[in-house]
């Protein structure tokens, strides 16, 4: 499997990424889902962090959700949809990969960029698919990005017409 990293979708598409990580930095809590030992989901909250070309997830030492990760590194990451959830800016949703980093150099990096607290654990995110929902007028409008493939869009309307790729 190839390695990813944020930098790499903002490589493949600039404007989308950096729509996607703006949406991210509106809130400082995001909701987190994982996997847990029986593989039903876990939902937690967490803060995320971008730099150094990465998405990072910081978490407290044996919290269930890291215990997670370590097991099985699938996730989904939902920004937070604001006061009134009315998300103006659209919904954002990245899942993937994350894999714990335990290199002092590059946590000693994390810890200097958003000084978390201590002890923590830290974990980089490698996105699979960032998808953005939003709103045009009576459509709703959905941005699908996947490694190596075009940004897709799709709109679709509240019937039971087919979305359209646009």
């Amino acid at each position: 499997m190839t390695t990813r990293s944020w930098e790499d979708f903002r490589t493949e598409q600039p404007a989308f990424a950096d729509t996607a990580r703006e949406r991210f930095q509106q809130y400082r809590h995001h909701v987190l889902a994982t996997l847990r030992k029986d593989g039903s989901p876990r939902v937690t909250g967490l803060e995320v962090a971008f730099g150094r070309g990465e998405l990072w997830l910081g978490m407290m030492p044996n919290s269930r959700k890291a215990l997670d990760l370590r097991r099985d590194p699938r996730f989904s990451l939902q920004a937070n949809p604001g006061a009134g959830a009315e998300m103006a800016d659209g919904d954002v949703r990245v899942s993937g990969r994350a894999f714990e980093v335990t290199d002092p150099a590059v946590r000693a990096g994390y810890a200097e960029d958003t000084s978390p607290p201590e002890p923590f654990l830290l974990f980089r995110a490698e996105p699979d698919e960032v998808v953005r929902t939003g709103l045009d007028g009576e459509e709703i409008v959905l941005q699908v990005w996947r490694p190596g493939r075009p940004l897709r869009t799709l709109r679709r309307t509240g019937d039971d017409t087919p979305p359209r790729e646009v």
